[in-house]
């Protein structure tokens, strides 16, 4: 009997779930099911590309229509 032999670990398994019950054995694996779903979102945080930066609209001219001027000096 090796220390890889199926009658090992299933003594393992039965002495472990005795010492901290079947519900505690559940959360902890399901603890450690959350830990390394946060861990992978925080290694895919860091490879997302920065966002472009904001383009601010600007106002439209009041009369800015095309062929007519501001200036009430000039008559024609």
């Amino acid at each position: 009997m090796g220390f890889g032999s199926i009658w090992h670990w299933v003594i393992v398994l039965l002495v472990v779930l005795v010492l901290f019950g079947r519900g505690r054995v559940s959360e902890i694996m399901g603890d450690f099911g959350k830990g390394i779903k946060s861990f992978k979102e925080g290694m895919n945080e860091g490879e997302k590309p920065a966002a472009p930066p904001a383009q601010i609209d600007a106002k439209p001219a009041e009369d800015a229509t095309p062929g007519t001027t501001n200036d009430s000096s000039k008559t024609s």
